[in-house]
C-alpha cells in the first residue's frame, strides 16, 4: 500500500447521478474517502440521496439504485452543509473527477446556495494519469495496477475505493510521477489557464473576460454590456453552467474581476507546456 505524506486532507470521491449533464441531472450517491495527513489515515462516508427527479432507466442500469432505494432519502440540499464540512480545506481527487464529478457537485452546491471553490484545492484525477500512461477504464485500471477485479463496480463507494487502490498504484509504478500534491495536480489538469470558467465559454484577453464561443468570439463582455446586452440576456437564461452566468451577472452589476486568483494561477502555471506531451 502506498505510504501517503499529506500537508492536508484529501478527499477520494466519487457520484452515481440521474445522468452526464451537471445542469439538468442530479447526484443520488456520493461517497468520500478522506485521508488525514500526515499517513493517510482513512474516514469513509457515503450520502444516498433523493435526486428530486426521475432516475432514467438507463441510468439504473450502470448503478443500480432504484428510484423507491431514495424515496424516502433526503435531497441534496439537506445534506449540503454536511457534506461542505466533510470536504472543506480538502485537496480533491478522483477518477474522471475534472469533467464529471467536479462539475457536477458544484453545481450541486450551487442549487443549495453554497459556494464550493476549488481554486485553492490541488486537483488529482486517476483517469488523467491512466489515460496518460494505458489508456483504458476504471475496470482495467484496477487489474492492470493491484491485479484485482471491480466486483461491485458503479457504485459509488465501491468506485471511490476503486480509485484510491488506483492512485496508490500508480504511485508505486511509476516512479516519475510528481511526489507532492501540487505537481501530482498539475499533472492531471488540462484546463487553459486563460479560461475565466470551468467550461471555457469566457476567457481572459488583456486583463477583460471576452466570449470564448460563437459569433462573438474574442468580444468583451464590458463592451457588449453596453452594445449588446441581450446577448449578455441570452446566456443568462442559457444551458450555460451556473459560474458562466455568474460572472456574466457581475460584469453587467458592473463589479471588476481579477485575471485568475493566485492560487489558481499557481496551480494552472505550466499547462499549456504539458499539454503538448498528450498523445
Amino acid at each position: 500500500m502506498h505510504k501517503w505524506n499529506l500537508e492536508r486532507p484529501l478527499a477520494v470521491f466519487d457520484i452515481e447521478a440521474t445522468g452526464i449533464n451537471p445542469r439538468t441531472d442530479r447526484i443520488i450517491e456520493l461517497s468520500v474517502i478522506k485521508l488525514s495527513p500526515p499517513k493517510g489515515e482513512r474516514e469513509i462516508r457515503s450520502f444516498l440521496m433523493n435526486p428530486g427527479i426521475p432516475i432514467p432507466p438507463e441510468s439504473t442500469a450502470i448503478h443500480g439504485i432504484k428510484p423507491e432505494d431514495v424515496a424516502d432519502k433526503p435531497f441534496f440540499k439537506d445534506l449540503a452543509p454536511e457534506i461542505y464540512k466533510l470536504l472543506n480545506g480538502c485537496d480533491l481527487a478522483g477518477f474522471n473527477v475534472i469533467r464529471f464529478d467536479l462539475p457536477m457537485l458544484t453545481e450541486e452546491f450551487l442549487r443549495a446556495s453554497i459556494q464550493f471553490d476549488i481554486s485553492n484545492r490541488r486537483i488529482v484525477d486517476a483517469q488523467r494519469i491512466f489515460h496518460k500512461k494505458e489508456p483504458r477504464d476504471l475496470t482495467a485500471a484496477l487489474k492492470f495496477y493491484c491485479d484485482e477485479f471491480l466486483l461491485d463496480g458503479h457504485r459509488a463507494e465501491a468506485d471511490a475505493l476503486a480509485t484510491l487502490r488506483v492512485l496508490e498504484g500508480q504511485l508505486e509504478r511509476y516512479k516519475d510521477l510528481p511526489s507532492n500534491m501540487d505537481e501530482l495536480s498539475r499533472y492531471c489538469d488540462l484546463r487553459d489557464p486563460s479560461w475565466a470558467d470551468r467550461d471555457g465559454k469566457l476567457r481572459w484577453v488583456d486583463g477583460d473576460i471576452a466570449i470564448n464561443f460563437g459569433k462573438k468570439k474574442g468580444e468583451k463582455i464590458s463592451v457588449l454590456a453596453r452594445t449588446d446586452p441581450g446577448f449578455l440576456k441570452w446566456i443568462m437564461k442559457g444551458d450555460f453552467s451556473s459560474d458562466t452566468k455568474a460572472i456574466v451577472q457581475k460584469i453587467l452589476d458592473g463589479k471588476r474581476l481579477d485575471p485568475l486568483g493566485s492560487a489558481l494561477n499557481d496551480q494552472l502555471k505550466g499547462l499549456k507546456e504539458s499539454d503538448s506531451e498528450i498523445p
